[in-house]
């Protein structure tokens, strides 16, 4: 109780000393609330760039492999030279996966293409076209915002419909009202059957709102989806409890016995997953935030100077006060804790108005940039414990000092 009375009176009689002198103080807060805020600004944007990254690789399932020629994998050791040459995935092989494969749940088959949507006056260019097997909406989940998905019937017909993300569909019908609705996909005429729901922007453009969606047999009217352009691909699904690795280790046997690959020789397909993504870019985002890191440091230590060079002009002012509150009994840690805890608050202070900052700069930076930025609680906390850790740190020699002077010569002073 005797320790609790004395930090509170300490804290009390910092607050008055920085009330006191007010230009002082906020010259001082300025130095900690820019090294604070620097570095948490600097938490807080990679957090929220490796944030939205994960949930951009999420949509693309967890528990989805995709067989494709080209491997999710970076570094120099790329072998381009040797993917290059391997054959493009087929309809042919995703229906003999969906027959061996036990392990799978589901199996789809998906090419791409980009062309041009019309409806009478309005058109939108570049516009990914999406050919999927009729199994797809039972692996992505598609959420509609009205209509629905091509039935087992029209998908195997090869009927021309269409399936529209939010935007094309708020581009081509600003009043709304899509549905049913013949527009012009790539020359050929096509009926709108569904709209999906809006899902926002994302790092890696995965979602939806910008594509149409037609179905697979149709799709080989207007466009060549056995071509390298197309990037097809097969989706296999997991069954429930099965795990990926279980999944891959089976499918890798299947492929390979579809494609009459040998023992020992290299397979000629890639088994892809949305794990290997966020591997990758695990490492970018550690060293982007070794590199924050530093320059929050620097700031840091410019503004722990200020602290420092501040406590010692205060012990300096109060030598002659420090000299009689020892004279009648002060005991040298009540001068230690005393400055010490100036220290600490100014630094809190200081670093309230940092985090406060970079709080309102979250909300600008998401309205601007049409991408969610978020203080986490985890920076709240890194920026409260750097602020009192600078206050120690920076405040501890002076308050030393103050505490272990002599009360004769300090009185005298």
């Amino acid at each position: 109780m005797i320790f609790l009375r004395l930090v509170r009176e300490s804290v009390m009689f910092a607050l008055h000393a920085l009330w006191v002198n007010k230009l002082r103080t906020i010259l001082s807060l300025l130095g900690i609330t820019i090294g604070i805020f620097a570095i948490i600004a600097v938490f807080t944007g990679i957090d929220s760039l490796e944030i939205n990254m994960r949930k951009s690789f999420d949509k693309l399932g967890t528990n989805v492999v995709y067989v494709q020629k080209w491997p999710w994998t970076f570094g120099p050791n790329y072998a381009w030279w040797k993917y290059w040459q391997r054959p493009l995935t087929t309809v042919e092989e995703a229906e003999l996966v969906a027959e061996r494969c036990h392990a799978a749940s589901e199996v789809a088959f998906q090419a791409s293409d980009n062309g041009t949507v019309k409806y009478r006056n309005n058109s939108a260019d570049r516009v990914t076209i999406l050919a999927v097997s009729q199994t797809m909406d039972r692996i992505q989940n598609y959420e509609f915002s009205e209509g629905r998905f091509f039935s087992e019937i029209e998908s195997a017909g090869g009927r021309n419909l269409a399936i529209l993300g939010a935007n094309i569909a708020s581009s081509l019908f600003p009043l709304g009202n899509a549905l049913g609705k013949n527009i012009k996909v790539m020359g050929r005429s096509v009926r709108v059957v569904g709209v999906l729901k809006k899902e926002g922007e994302s790092m890696f453009d995965t979602g939806g709102d910008n594509t149409v969606i037609i179905p697979l047999k149709f799709a080989g009217n207007i466009m060549y989806i056995k071509g390298p352009a197309a990037n097809p691909m097969i989706m296999v699904q997991a069954r429930p409890g099965i795990p990926n690795s279980e999944l891959i280790s089976e499918l890798e046997g299947v492929m390979r016995s579809i494609r009459k690959i040998r023992p020992g020789e290299e397979s000629n397909f890639a088994l892809n997953e949305s794990k290997l993504l966020t591997n990758n870019f695990s490492g970018i985002f550690t060293v982007l935030s070794l590199v924050g890191l530093i320059i929050g440091g620097f700031s840091i230590l410019v503004g722990g100077i200020g602290i420092a060079n501040i406590m010692f002009v205060s012990v300096k002012e109060r030598t002659n006060l420090i000299g009689i509150q020892k004279a009648i009994g002060a005991k040298s840690h009540f001068i230690l804790i005393q400055f010490l805890s100036e220290s600490i608050t100014l630094c809190l202070i200081g670093g309230f108005f940092g985090l406060m900052i970079v709080w309102f700069g979250t909300i600008v930076a998401s309205s601007l940039l049409d991408m969610e930025f978020s203080l986490t609680f985890g920076n709240v906390m890194i920026g409260v414990l750097a602020s009192g850790l600078i206050g120690v740190i920076f405040g501890f020699i002076p308050a030393w000092m103050a505490s272990r002077m002599d009360p004769v010569e300090a009185i005298r002073s």
